[in-house]
């Protein structure tokens, strides 16, 4: 085993991802290689990618993957007198969910209704149904979700696990993140904060559309040849400055980030054009439906990015936080995104990509079992659902469990720093020894915490 250290200091990381002064590792320079590329993982990794669905709101896991009978039967009655005032539930009425839970796949996993196609896969689904976080507000949620912490700016998950894998293209950036959140943290949650910034998230469609996106000083107002040249000419002072400071590992960075760069220039757009898929592809992913269109190109461009050897894809379904009208929007909700998860699965498992593509569904939190207002639930960060699938986990099964009534972890409980652990395990990193130092600290993902739940492991 071997700790992933390195003790040199960031600059530049408030720059976009072509305009980084970004660093190597100091093991990196001693082996000749760049920082991007592929590393040694600490033990025999499950899985090789991760693709993250960040569920933005808050999805109601009572509603979806988390069935409590007990909900209907004292449904109506104060929640304070049936359920002891958990969790600040007292002055609130207990709400059953108006959607029924079936029995899936061989395994008879129990999932909502209102994901009839992903129910299909439940001999996949791993239910992390003892999930906490510790703050019931979006933006401390969401940037812990992201980063462990929501006290101080941390580097993103996804930037911890380029670091500690490197990416298996060399023209691509190693870690993708498809229509963020705009606020709530914004690039805080695929930032590289104090890691190099060679290893922050490059966005995609931050503003409207998917369909007419595209990575921002993607392109040169220079021809391609008279680019090279400039290039060539710019890069030959660049390895000269370094040949005369060896020391100065922030040169070799800046090499390391220009060639990038003018690599990206053709690959990404290639691999972000979806004109080569088939018909079949396309209706599979619900791309030309309204309702399943935006998410659908998400869920296609993910499975086409992990192909092409992109090391951590994330993205993102707006609008979960459903304090009124939650009929009407969970409905919607689930239409936009269960189909393009299915099909995604499907796809993936086609290809023989699953067993090592590791897919994890979220939210910040979950929502209340009791209600305020007749249609509608508010926050709840004590007990919540998160769902692995593919990448050495165990499939058809529930892990952890919530109270009778949903309200809080009891059992098998997971929290957000061991969700990290056992995310980086499965990746074959061991997230005490991924660390890194800075300011005369050695900082890691999950901070001092962290419990690996071997137990989902297949």
């Amino acid at each position: 085993m071997f700790s992933r250290r390195s003790a040199l200091q960031t600059t530049g990381c408030g720059f976009g991802y072509l305009a980084f002064s970004g660093l190597t590792t100091q093991a990196a320079i001693r082996e000749g290689a760049g920082p991007l590329q592929p590393k040694e993982t600490h033990f025999a990794p499950k899985a090789k990618r991760v693709i993250f669905l960040c569920m933005r709101g808050g999805p109601s896991h009572v509603d979806t993957f988390d069935y409590k009978p007990a909900l209907a039967k004292h449904h109506g009655k104060a929640a304070g007198e049936i359920a002891k005032g958990l969790n600040g539930q007292k002055g609130r009425t207990l709400k059953a969910s108006p959607w029924k839970f079936k029995p899936s796949g061989e395994s008879g996993l129990l999932v909502s209704e209102l994901y009839p196609k992903l129910s299909k896969h439940a001999d996949h689904l791993c239910l992390l149904n003892g999930s906490y976080t510790d703050i019931p507000n979006h933006p401390q949620a969401l940037v812990q979700l992201h980063t462990g912490n929501f006290q101080f700016v941390r580097p993103s998950m996804g930037a911890w696990v380029l670091y500690g894998l490197g990416t298996e293209n060399q023209d691509l950036p190693g870690f993708i993140t498809i229509k963020p959140p705009a606020r709530l943290g914004g690039a805080q949650n695929y930032g590289s904060a104090f890691l190099p910034a060679v290893y922050q998230g490059t966005a995609i469609g931050q503003n409207g559309r998917v369909e007419a996106s595209s990575i921002s000083n993607i392109r040169s107002a220079m021809e391609s040849k008279l680019q090279r040249k400039q290039l060539d000419l710019l890069q030959s002072m660049n390895r000269a400055a370094a040949a005369k400071n060896p020391s100065n590992s922030q040169l070799e960075g800046v090499i390391e980030s220009y060639e990038l760069g003018y690599r990206m220039q053709s690959a990404v757009p290639e691999v972000m054009n979806l004109d080569g898929e088939s018909e079949k592809t396309l209706k599979a992913y619900g791309i030309g439906q309204n309702a399943t269109d935006d998410f659908g190109r998400q869920c296609l461009m993910a499975r086409r990015f992990a192909e092409a050897g992109v090391r951590f894809i994330e993205l993102t379904h707006e609008g979960w936080d459903q304090h009124n009208n939650l009929k009407g929007r969970l409905s919607a909700n689930c239409r936009a995104t269960d189909q393009p998860i299915a099909a995604l699965m499907s796809d993936l498992e086609s290809r023989g990509m699953l067993d090592e593509t590791l897919i994890v569904w979220s939210g910040e939190f979950g929502r209340t079992p009791a209600v305020r207002r007749e249609d509608g639930r508010d926050h709840n960060a004590t007990g919540f659902t998160v769902w692995m699938a593919g990448g050495g986990v165990k499939g058809g099964i529930n892990y952890g469990a919530t109270d009778e009534f949903g309200i809080a972890a009891v059992e098998n409980k997971m929290h957000v720093h061991d969700l990290h652990a056992t995310i980086l395990h499965l990746l074959g990193l061991d997230h005490t020894e991924l660390t890194y130092r800075y300011a005369g600290r050695d900082f890691r993902l999950t901070d001092v915490y962290g419990r690996v739940a071997k137990e989902i492991f297949a």
